[in-house]
């Protein structure tokens, strides 16, 4: 038993970080759409719909402008998804009964550690991405507001920001590296700088692993074949992670919102800036109203629900487990 336990951790890393791969690769620039959307104020809005802010930006900034930031979240999702997913199979482990059922208490408790686990990564991942994405909706509000002078909320003058978005009278998306960004955010702001918006991620990202995991097992259980069969066809844990997805991404889209703004360093004209949640959450009340909150709402959906199916299709059926039969890591376990 102990060796099959210390086989299964490193497949299931395995299976976490292709799982999240070949998601993102999927759904990105869905996500960038999310994002821009979600950072755009009434009154200022670039984009009507998602459709719009991807036709728009094909347009401005070319097809590859789509997968604006995707190399970091390509780079930090591996890790990221495979914490999330291994971390909620372990708890579910140790919170389980003798005969490994547990109670949907527990289950949601079991979601909550992986929510909380996963956030080392998320946070700075989502930091980075958030910036790459949002630099051609800033552009493109200069391009249509050219006298607009947009300020960097970080507490000093960056050369390298200040050289990526350049309000020249004719504004374009100057490229700027995920690792230039992380240097100047380490040099002006430290390891704190990487982190900001923390509290936002937690109070996004547990909420959402309490609903999804929970929902996702018990959906999984209605595709066995029988009692004793309980394995599951690969599409119905297709559906299954696409149909808990989407439901604990609207569920958390509030937080969603509330996050990418804390996140975001680059503002457009006139454009609020905040102290933290609650300072965000009351500023985004009073001046565009509750529906603010749902802004992306959809686009995080549709990113989420095929994201998470295409995640459980490769955790579940196992790619870790057939890769590790043929490494040396078989060897040394046996």
């Amino acid at each position: 038993m102990a060796q099959q336990q210390q086989i299964s951790l490193p497949a299931k890393l395995i299976n976490g970080g292709i799982a999240g791969m070949v998601g993102v690769t999927c759904v990105f620039p869905i996500d960038l759409a999310k994002t821009r959307l979600q950072n755009q104020r009434s009154g200022q809005q670039m984009y009507k719909s998602m459709m719009d802010c991807l036709i728009k930006t094909v347009k401005s900034e070319g097809y590859f402008g789509m997968y604006r930031g995707a190399a970091v979240n390509l780079t930090l999702v591996t890790p990221e998804k495979a914490i999330k997913l291994a971390a909620n199979d372990f708890f579910r482990h140790q919170l389980s009964n003798d005969i490994g059922r547990l109670t949907v208490f527990k289950e949601m408790l079991a979601g909550c550690c992986a929510g909380m686990c996963q956030v080392i990564i998320t946070t700075p991942m989502e930091m980075l991405k958030i910036q790459l994405q949002d630099a051609g909706r800033i552009v493109a509000q200069q391009r249509v507001m050219p006298s607009v002078v947009t300020t960097l909320k970080m507490g000093g003058t960056s050369a390298v920001l200040s050289r990526s978005y350049n309000t020249a009278p004719t504004p374009q998306v100057i490229r700027i590296s995920a690792i230039e960004l992380t240097k100047e955010l380490l040099r002006t702001k430290g390891v704190a700088g990487l982190y900001r918006g923390l509290g936002a991620t937690l109070m996004r990202d547990i909420p959402f692993s309490v609903v999804y995991f929970p929902l996702f097992a018990h959906l999984q259980q209605l595709g066995q074949h029988s009692s004793e069969d309980l394995s599951v066809p690969f599409y119905w844990s297709f559906m299954s992670g696409c149909l808990a997805g989407s439901v604990a991404a609207v569920a958390v889209s509030p937080c969603d919102v509330v996050k990418t703004r804390l996140q975001s360093l680059k503002k457009g004209s006139n454009e609020e800036t905040y102290s933290g949640v609650v300072d965000c959450i009351r500023k985004i009340l009073r001046k565009e109203g509750p529906r603010a909150f749902l802004k992306g709402a959809s686009c995080r959906a549709l990113v989420i629900a095929p994201l998470f199916g295409i995640a459980q299709v490769v955790y579940c059926v196992g790619v870790g487990e057939f890769l590790l039969e043929y490494t040396p890591y078989n060897i040394y376990s046996a």
